[in-house]
C-alpha cells in the first residue's frame, strides 16, 4: 500500500526488462494516488515500451489533461514518438512542435527531423536540423545528422563543413567519421578514408557499417581478398543488412566467383526486392551460370525498378545478342541510347555499346562482346554502378544516424 515503494519497484522492474510487471506496479500507484500525474506518465511509458502505442497515446492524453495547468514538454514529446510509430506523421509533427514550444530539447529536434524525412520532405528536415544546430551548436549528433542530410541533397560542401564541425567538438564520433570517410571514399580517396576508419575502429570495432565501408575501400584499391574478409565480418555482425550482401555479391562477381555472387545477390533481393541494382547483379551471375532464361527475368525486374539506368538495357542487349536474338538486342540497345542521352555513362559502357552496335550492324557473331568477356574485364554495368554511388557508402553514412 506504499505508493513510493511501488513506484521505485516499477522503475527497477523496467530497468531489468520486466516491462509488463513494471506497468502493473505503476497501475497500482495510480490506484493508490489518482492525483499524481507522474504515475500515469510512467504507465504510458511502460505501454510505449510494450508496443501498445494506441493505449500509450490515450494515457499521455489523459496525463496532458490532468497537467493542463503546468504543461509538460515530455508528455508531448512522448506522444509524438507514439504517433511516429503509428505512422500518424502529421499528429507526430504537431505534438513534437508543441513540445519544442514548451522546452527546447535536442532529442525533440532530432525526432522532428526524422518525422520530416519519413514524410519525404528533405528540405523541411534540413531546416529543422539547422534550427537545432543553432540552439545546440556543440552537439556532434545534430551536426552529423545535418551533414548527412546535406549529402543526401547533393550539397557536399555544406555537408563537409557540418561534419568537420562535428569532429571538432567530438573527435571520436563514429557517425561523423563514417560520414566524412564515405565522402572521401566516394571521391576515390580510399587511403584517406581508411585512415579515418582506423580512428573509428578504436571506438566502434564491432560496427557493421564501418567494416562494410572498409571492405569497399579495399575493393576500390582492387584488393579483393581483403575486401571479402572485411565484408564477411560486416555480414557476421549484421546478417540482414542488404547493402553488405549486395557488396559481397559485387566483389565475388568481380572475382568471377559466380555461384557465391548469386547466393549473396539472392539473399539481398529477398531483403530488398524493390532495389534495381541487385537484380542487375543477379542477372549477370545467372548468365555466367548458364541460366539465360532466369537472367532475362532478372533483367526485366531491373528494367522495371530502374527506368533511367542505361547499364541495364545494355547488358540485356549483350545477352540477347549472345542468344542470337538480334532484333530484340537492337531494341534494347536503342533503349540504352535513349537513357544515355540524358546522362553521362561511364566510358566502359559507351565502349561496349559501340562494339555491340558495330556487331549488330554487320549481323555477325564473330567478336561478340559476350557478357562473360565484359565481366572478366570489369563488367561495364557493375563497375558503372559501383563507382557512381555505392549503396554501401551512402547507407553506412545514415545507418549510425
Amino acid at each position: 500500500m506504499c505508493e513510493y515503494a511501488c513506484y521505485i519497484q516499477g522503475l527497477i522492474l523496467r530497468s531489468e526488462g520486466s516491462i509488463q510487471h513494471s506497468f502493473e506496479m505503476f497501475q497500482r500507484c495510480r490506484e493508490l494516488n489518482p492525483q499524481n500525474v507522474d504515475n500515469l506518465r510512467q504507465m504510458a511509458r511502460s505501454l510505449f515500451l510494450l508496443g501498445r502505442f494506441d493505449m500509450a497515446v490515450a494515457a499521455y492524453t489523459q496525463a496532458e489533461k490532468e497537467a493542463s495547468s503546468t504543461p509538460d514538454w515530455e508528455i508531448f514529446y512522448s506522444k509524438g514518438l507514439c504517433y511516429k510509430h503509428l505512422k500518424q506523421l502529421a499528429a507526430a509533427r504537431e505534438a513534437l512542435r508543441r513540445s519544442l514550444q514548451l522546452h527546447q530539447h535536442e532529442r525533440t529536434y532530432d525526432q522532428l527531423g526524422q518525422v520530416a524525412l519519413l514524410q519525404g520532405d528533405l528540405q523541411e528536415a534540413i531546416a529543422t536540423y539547422q534550427q537545432a544546430t543553432e540552439q545546440f551548436p556543440e552537439s556532434a549528433e545534430l551536426l552529423t545528422s545535418l551533414g548527412l542530410l546535406y549529402m543526401r541533397a547533393g550539397q557536399h560542401q555544406q555537408a563537409f563543413e557540418q561534419l568537420g564541425s562535428a569532429l571538432a567538438h567530438q573527435a571520436d564520433s563514429t557517425a561523423a567519421i563514417l560520414a566524412a570517410g564515405s565522402m572521401m571514399q566516394g571521391h576515390g580517396e580510399f587511403d584517406v578514408a581508411l585512415s579515418k576508419y582506423r580512428v573509428a575502429a578504436r571506438a566502434s570495432a564491432e560496427s557493421p557499417p564501418l567494416w562494410n565501408n572498409i571492405g569497399m575501400c579495399f575493393f576500390g584499391k582492387k584488393k579483393y581478398v581483403a575486401a571479402i574478409s572485411c565484408l564477411k565480418r560486416a555480414n557476421y555482425l549484421s546478417p540482414f543488412d542488404w547493402k553488405v550482401l549486395y557488396n559481397l555479391s559485387l566483389v565475388h562477381l568481380t572475382m568471377q566467383q559466380y555461384a557465391s555472387a548469386f547466393q549473396f545477390a539472392s539473399a539481398a533481393v529477398n531483403l530488398r526486392p524493390d532495389h534495381g541494382p541487385i537484380y542487375l547483379l543477379l542477372a549477370v551471375a545467372l548468365t555466367h551460370l548458364d541460366d539465360p532464361e532466369s537472367a532475362e527475368q532478372a533483367y526485366g525486374a531491373a528494367l522495371a525498378a530502374q527506368p533511367t539506368e542505361p547499364a541495364v538495357p545494355l547488358n540485356l542487349a549483350v545477352l540477347l545478342h549472345a542468344l542470337g536474338r538480334h532484333a530484340e538486342s537492337r531494341s534494347q540497345l536503342a533503349e540504352y541510347e535513349r537513357r544515355a542521352a540524358g546522362a553521362q555513362p561511364p566510358p566502359e559502357l559507351a565502349e561496349t555499346a559501340a562494339r555491340l552496335a558495330g556487331l549488330l550492324s554487320g549481323a555477325s557473331t564473330s567478336g561478340l562482346p559476350s557478357i562473360s568477356g565484359a565481366s572478366t574485364s570489369g563488367l561495364p554495368s557493375i563497375s558503372g554502378a559501383s563507382t557512381s554511388g555505392l549503396p554501401s557508402i551512402s547507407g553506412a553514412a545514415q545507418r549510425p544516424h
